[in-house]
Parts: C-alpha cells; structure tokens; sequence
C-alpha cells in the first residue's frame, strides 16, 4: 500500500520547524484529510504537539534505533489507512550522530524511507543570499531529497520575488511562506520544550497559524508532492530480522505504567511492542495514587519532570512505601532517566531542594549546571541483567541535567564516533534502571526478557494468594 509522505526539515535548530509542522497538520485536519505524523530522532515532546493537533498519537522514526526495514515496518504501520504522513526533521537536516556523520540525521531518514524533502528556510535578514544557502544543501549530496522549500519569517512583499528568484535559478519548488506570527510561539526550557498543557489556549494558537498557512503556503501543491512519493516495501518481516518480535506470552501480564506530569516521556511504539508481546498497560500516578494498580506483574518507570514535582513525590509517602516493598520483594521494575531518579532515596529538585523518594536504590539523584550526558549511545552488558546474559549491543540515548551518586554499572556505554565510554545502570534479577532511554524496536530482547520477569512474577503472586486462601 502506497503511503503519501512529505518530510519537513530545516539548516539549523530554532529554524521554526515545529511550528510550522504543527501548523500545516492543524491546516490538513481541518481540511478533513486523515493525517499520520512522525518526529526523527529520540523526541518525546515534539509527537506531544503533533498528537494535540492530529487527535492521535505521533511516533518517532529513528535510524540509529532500527535498521532500514524496521525503520520503514514503523512508518507503513503507523500511517496506514492515512491520507498522508507528516514528518518532522531533527537539527540541521543533514546533522547526525557525533557531530561529524548524517547516521540518524533527517537526510538519513529521507533516504531510507524514499520521502519528498520540504527544506524551512529561515529567510530572516537575508534577500538573494538565500538562493546560495539553499544551493548548498542541494548540492551537498548528490541526492539531497530535497524537492521544495518554504521560507519562513519572511515579508509579504518580499516573497513574489524571492519565490521567481530561487524557482529560476534553481530549479526547485518555493511552497510559499510563513510571515512573522504573533501569540504562536512554543517556548523552550531547560530540556527542549514546555508540555502543551502548559501553553495557554493551544488549540487558538494553532489554529490561528493554520489559518495563516491557509493563505500562505500551497499546501495543495505540498500535498501533491507527497503523493509522489514511491511505495516502499520492507524487504524482510521483523520475526526474519530478529525472532524476538515474534514472542508472545503464554498469558498476559499486568504492568504499572506511571504517567503523570512527572513521568510523560514515552515512545508510544514501546507501549505497542509490550500489548503485542502480551502485557496489559495499566496507568498510575505516583505523585496522586495512594499505592501502585492491584495485580501488577510489573512496573515501568519512564522520564519525565520528576524534578519539577519534587514536593509532591515526597509528600505522597504511602505511594513511595508501596513502591519500594514491591520492588525490594520482587517485583520487576524498567526505569529510565526521571523514573530511575524516583528511585534514589532523595532527589534535588530544580531550586536545590531535597527530597525524599523511593528508596531503592542508595544514594541522591542531584542537578548539574550543564547536560550531564547528552545524545546516542551503545550499551553493552557487563552482567547478568533480568535473567539473560545476552541482551545484545542496545541502542539507547541520554539527555538530562541531572546525575546521580549511585548511577550503577551493569553496562557500559560507549559513544559512537568516539572513544568516550562510562559505566551505568543498575542490573538485577529483576531491575533495569539507569538514565539511558530505550526504544524496544531497537533492542527487542529487552522487553522479552522483563515480560518473562514478570510472568514469573505473577506465577509466585498467584501461588502465594492462593496458598493463603487455603490457609483461611
């Protein structure tokens, strides 16, 4: 099945692309045009936007998580049964891994998807030097997948003319331009971007710039181009790529899922690859919820906030207590980033407050002036974890200003394009729980393996119960 697909990409950060792909998607809903939308790279905040906008949940698309068919597997699922396929770019559109390849960049996705490349140009203070910085990304590589460009901040009156100018002596579509918009600006923060719930009246915002690209953009013309795009065709199924992808549980198990304000950064393809291996998600808030979801098998702890709830994460004592004696007698926990800082026995909170919290693991999770470790890493095991010996070489990413005292070594991790490595993640029978952040599509083993932990889990819980019935 063919899948219309345009990717959105842009020469710098802060060139105005999730602005505008927000905007173009608010203006194909409210054409009535049944829209997918995907973010490159490891992102949990820009598919938050997308989903407000599109009323279903955005995915990310990452090569350095997934090989070429898994990469396409994601897209032609995720956007099936979709009039198109929105993507974002990440960075510069051909910046990747280390600063010095196009591994995982947004060129790279273009090129192993085959997706029509709409290039945002920042037009600010430039008139015809704009022809030169645009023939420079095409000519960078000999297939750039660039086939049209929008100009973005640029005057009304200089757009006639800037459109023939580049059109003329380049040979590449103009697809218009977005002038300077009051009131739709998305502030930044100390990681990426605020939370949509924190930005008054959204929906206004958007659909104010909707109104506006309505006017400005052809978007008929960028809706054509992406018609044009061929139809791609994995060449493999995932069970051939890896037998993992093809396990299921004999029975299904429970999982604690926390999700809150604190905890929100999830790739909503893990939550898929879990239900499909035969796990039940079951939300909960540690910073609400007196204790964890009864029957649980097993408990997931992503990133988020934690360090801007601090007060309240401390305040709710019996949550911490319920998670603790679980974990302590047991029960299966996968944690990243905030969910494995939830787990020290205290946490700084933004302002250097200290605060209480779960107590599994020894030691203060604490803030740094700087990002700690940021970016794309292999981790290799360093021992047994979860039951297995052969987790495999796992694609993982970090981003955060915090550190901790205790972050374990149970892997190594090891920058790509560098020597730079160090040790992390606390390791158990039953834990996995350190600041890197993991896409399962990339490293199947692991859910595997925590599954059985947790089915294991709930055979003993079963046991027990029933064990106690009797003795009533």
């Amino acid at each position: 099945m063919k899948t219309p697909r345009i990717l959105l990409a842009a020469g710098a950060s802060g060139s105005g692309k999730t602005l505008i792909t927000c905007g173009l998607l608010q203006a194909l809903v409210n054409r009535g045009i049944k829209t997918a939308s995907f973010k490159c790279g490891p992102d949990y905040i820009d598919p938050m936007f997308h989903s407000r906008v599109i009323g279903t949940k955005s995915r990310n698309l990452d090569t350095f998580f997934t090989e070429p068919d898994i990469t396409r597997y994601l897209l032609q699922k995720n956007a099936r049964d979709c009039e198109i396929a929105v993507m974002e770019g990440v960075m510069g559109y051909y910046d990747g891994v280390a600063g010095t390849t196009t591994r995982a960049s947004a060129y790279d996705l273009a090129m192993v998807t085959e997706t029509p490349v709409v290039l945002i140009v920042n037009s600010r203070g430039m008139s015809v030097s704009l022809a030169a910085y645009i023939k420079g990304f095409l000519e960078y590589k000999e297939n750039s997948g660039i086939r049209g460009v929008i100009f973005n901040q640029m005057s009304p009156m200089l757009y006639p003319r800037m459109k023939e100018l580049v059109e003329s002596q380049l040979g590449i579509s103009v697809f218009g331009y977005v002038p300077k918009v009051e009131d739709c600006v998305i502030e930044s923060r100390h990681l990426g971007l605020v939370l949509p719930d924190e930005i008054p009246e959204l929906k206004g915002r958007l659909t104010k710039l909707a109104d506006v690209l309505e006017k400005t953009l052809d978007i008929d013309g960028i809706l054509k181009l992406a018609k044009s795009a061929p139809e791609i065709l994995p060449d493999r199924s995932l069970s051939e790529i890896n037998s993992d992808f093809g396990f299921r549980l004999p029975e299904q198990v429970k999982l604690a899922v926390a999700s809150d304000e604190s905890f929100c950064f999830f790739y909503e393809d893990n939550f898929r690859l879990l239900r499909e291996m035969g796990a039940e998600l079951i939300p909960f808030s540690p910073m609400r919820d007196k204790k964890l979801p009864e029957d649980t098998d097993g408990i997931l702890l992503y990133g988020g906030y934690p360090e801007l709830n601090g007060e309240l994460l401390q305040s709710n004592s019996t949550m911490r207590q319920s998670v603790r004696e679980k974990i302590t007698e047991g029960l299966p926990c996968l944690a990243e980033c905030g969910g494995f800082m939830y787990l020290h026995e205290q946490m700084e909170d933004m302002n250097g407050s200290v605060h209480e919290m779960a107590g599994v693991i020894k030691g203060r999770a604490f803030r740094t002036p700087k990002l700690s470790r940021f970016g794309y890493v292999t981790l290799t095991q360093q021992k047994e974890v979860l039951g297995n010996n052969c987790l495999g070489n796992i694609p993982a990413h970090e981003f955060h200003y915090f550190d901790s005292e205790n972050c374990g070594e149970a892997f190594l991790a090891q920058k790509p394009e560098s020597r730079r490595a160090w040790k992390c993640i606390h390791g158990t029978d039953s834990v996995m729980a350190g600041f890197p952040h993991l896409y399962y599509y990339g490293c199947p083993a692991v859910p595997k393996a925590f599954l059985m932990k947790c089915l294991s889990y709930k055979k003993q819980r079963c046991s027990r119960e029933h064990q106690e019935e009797r003795q009533h």
